[in-house]
């Protein structure tokens, strides 16, 4: 097999939820030797929702989707951090390491004795990454703990993505988290670099409240160098017109939408004649960007007149070709059924061992591709303290007897000693419907089929 980057560096990672247990993930495709440490007492997959076909099996709490898609080819470690047994392993896998990531508040590990100046004093040239919310230091919000949805307001972004009148609005399933994910990725393979330079590690402190506020950093700069205060503009934008979000014939039942959004002259006129109106783009209302700005709800009601009555995808291929940029709004399973997802690699197909009961299943892949190195996913995840044997016995020297004690005292374990039950999704196939009508969420009963797993 090629030699894939991070072979030979193993790395801890102590952490939850989404952003940086995402980035292991990805970096064990990339070769790294990644132990997901968790407690009995909170395992991370315990608060994980949706089985494979909505069934428990033996054991739920490590058959959650989103859990298996961030925590991939992982060594699985249970430890009690809170007792000074499970810290003292800790501390002798620190000194076997090469980089450990954490995201607790900022007062955990320092209690623990376990931050960055004393892990140091156990290895010299640990790379340490600590996600939190807000960052370490002085700062007020320093030791507030973080959510990607509720930083989504503290950092501005709530305020730009809301619709006009009405109020402001999260931008979809935590999106400063995959921010922080990618900023991990970097910060470490610069750590990397700069320990093989110099033989030194170093501590990232990585805090996802600025990582938001970069990406907003057009509004931040409109109030610095303008005094102006953008407010929440849904789907438009400051100077490009038409840029929307349209209906378009629905499909089995389902909502379609296909967003489009034009840039200058020549887009407006290729979008009008597509539309078989050609004769609109010299109407005076609609001459140049900031007059078409102007009477934005005029052309909104023309192009939704047009595609109202257009499949998705056909919209979509139609304005493409003709140089407009627009995209088709994918669900689910427009996305899994991808033809194009599938030809970038982004997805692939893996498949656990029997006794698993989880079969075959999709998986996103990366972002990107190294047309020196082919990657793959190169397992599914490990069950709960399935490696707890191999790396207390085997790589740090426990004996039996000392793993039994540590199982006694529920130091370690195989079965969360209490686990959360995430959100559950009825078994039955076909459509459900919010409040208002509106199709919500379905159930695919031939998604095994169409993708051939």
């Amino acid at each position: 097999m090629t030699r894939r980057p991070l072979d030979g560096i193993r790395i801890i990672d102590s952490t939850y939820i989404f952003a940086m247990p995402y980035a292991c993930g990805m970096m064990s495709d990339l070769g790294a030797d990644v132990i997901k440490v968790e407690g009995v007492q909170h395992p991370d997959r315990s608060a994980a929702a949706g089985s494979p076909d909505n069934e428990d099996g033996h054991d739920p709490w490590n058959r959650g989707a989103a859990f298996n898609q961030l925590n991939r080819g992982k060594r699985s470690l249970t430890l009690d951090l809170s007792r000074e047994e499970g810290r003292q392993a800790f501390k002798d896998l620190v000194k076997v390491s090469d980089i450990v990531v954490e995201n607790y508040t900022p007062r955990v590990m320092r209690r623990w004795e376990m931050d960055y100046p004393n892990l140091k004093k156990l290895k010299p040239d640990i790379i340490m990454v600590s996600n939190t919310g807000y960052g370490h230091g002085d700062g007020v919000y320093t030791q507030y703990p973080g959510q990607a949805t509720t930083m989504e307001a503290t950092h501005g972004l709530c305020w730009i993505t809301g619709h006009p009148n009405e109020m402001p609005s999260k931008a979809g399933a935590s999106y400063v988290d995959f921010l922080a994910c990618w900023a991990g990725m970097f910060a470490i393979a610069s750590a990397l670099r700069y320990r093989n330079k110099t033989g030194k590690g170093q501590w990232i402190d990585l805090g996802m409240y600025q990582l938001g506020c970069y990406w907003t950093g057009e509004y931040i700069m409109d109030y610095v160098a303008n005094g102006r205060e953008n407010g929440h503009i849904g789907d438009r934008h400051p100077w490009k017109a038409p840029q929307g979000c349209y209906p378009c014939k629905p499909s089995d039942e389902r909502e379609s939408w296909c967003t489009l959004s034009v840039g200058d002259e020549e887009e407006w006129k290729a979008l009008c004649r597509e539309m078989g109106k050609p004769e609109i783009a010299a109407d005076p209302r609609f001459a140049t960007s900031m007059e078409r700005r102007k009477h934005h709800d005029a052309i909104d009601q023309i192009v939704s007149a047009w595609s109202k009555n257009l499949d998705k995808y056909e919209m979509m291929e139609r304005l493409q070709a003709a140089g407009v940029p627009a995209g088709a709004v994918f669900d689910s399973r427009d996305s899994n059924l991808s033809s194009h997802y599938w030809a970038r690699g982004f997805l692939e197909k893996v498949t656990w061992a029997p006794e698993r009961g989880m079969g075959t299943r999709v998986l996103m892949g990366r972002p990107w591709k190294l047309n020196k190195t082919p990657l793959r996913i190169t397992e599914g995840t490990h069950t709960l303290g399935q490696d707890n044997r191999y790396l207390l016995q085997d790589v740090l020297g426990r004996d039996d007897a000392t793993l039994k004690q540590l199982e006694e005292q529920q130091i370690i374990g195989e079965r969360p000693i209490s686990a959360r039950r995430g959100p559950y999704v009825p078994p039955n196939p076909g459509r459900r419907r919010d409040r208002a009508g509106q199709l919500d969420a379905y159930l695919d009963p031939d998604y095994k089929k169409l993708l051939d797993i």
